[in-house]
């Protein structure tokens, strides 16, 4: 029997999708008229270590996984709090918290909604221009509240990103590699490198045109998933509220068949706090 994720979930993930095209009608009118320009926010946000406070929203919905065609379809809360060190020195703290709706992904007509574990990266980033760096300590923190959602595992490793930024364009890669240290014994031991490489243009009214391509691999059990997501975004205001979004496929590339989704959508609404 052929499962879909619920019908409530798929009407906020749709909606959710509608609303920000709809809004990239209107960017070029609606962008931010004060303090930073468009464009230099949607720069900021280009790059993983600016010192700029956001609240990202990151749906996910992915069908065709795995031997049962499960669903997927996850939020991820990835607030950005940067904390100045000194005159020449920024960390910068990310937090990814994912909640979870899947269906037939463990077995046929099975079913799990819950936390999965979340993720903690802090960079120590050098105020540079041009050529950025950042490098610091990465966390797994078991906070799945089912079995199935998570890896009951603490790890820790290094995280680094580099980059280049112009006005304008922005490339580099973000990447972490996860060991676990302490956890249940009876479950896997959690041994995972991630990498996201990215290619970002923004234009004057706040609009990006990008590319990126994330690759995750388990040591542990020998698999490589890679996807590849061109994208769309933009930088505009609700009422006083400056806002980013941006929607983009999910492109599977690389994976084996028990993991990887035969297709997937994602949608991001950022909240941002350009004078923090």
């Amino acid at each position: 029997m052929k499962s879909t994720i619920s019908y409530n979930t798929r009407k906020i993930f749709f909606g959710v999708t509608f609303f920000l095209v709809n809004l990239a009608a209107f960017a070029q009118e609606e962008a931010p008229k004060s303090g930073a320009s468009a464009q230099e926010l949607a720069d900021k946000l280009a790059n993983p270590v600016a010192s700029l406070i956001s609240v990202p929203l990151q749906n996910n919905l992915t069908y065709g996984i795995g031997a049962f065609n499960g669903s997927k379809y996850t939020i991820n809360v990835q607030p950005v709090i940067p904390f100045k060190l000194s005159e020449n020195l920024n960390l910068i703290t990310r937090y990814i918290l994912p909640v979870v709706d899947q269906r037939d992904i463990t077995g046929e007509n099975t079913h799990q909604f819950g936390l999965s574990d979340a993720t903690v990266t802090a960079f120590f980033a050098p105020k540079t221009k041009g050529l950025i760096l950042g490098f610091g300590p990465a966390f797994l923190v078991p906070t799945a509240t089912d079995k199935f959602l998570g890896t009951e595992k603490f790890g820790v490793g290094p995280s680094a990103l580099v980059m280049h930024q112009g006005k304008g364009l922005s490339i580099g890669f973000i990447a972490n590699q996860i060991w676990s240290v302490a956890g249940n014994e009876d479950r896997a031991d959690f041994n995972q490198f991630y990498t996201q490489i990215f290619l970002t243009h923004t234009y004057k009214s706040g609009a990006s045109l990008g590319i990126t391509s994330e690759i995750t691999q388990n040591w542990e059990g020998n698999t490589t998933l890679v996807t590849l997501s061109p994208n769309i975004g933009a930088v505009t205001k609700l009422g006083d509220q400056v806002v980013q979004f941006a929607v983009m496929p999910l492109i599977p590339i690389v994976g084996p068949h028990d993991m990887r989704p035969d297709w997937g959508l994602r949608a991001v609404v950022a909240f941002v706090f350009p004078g923090s």
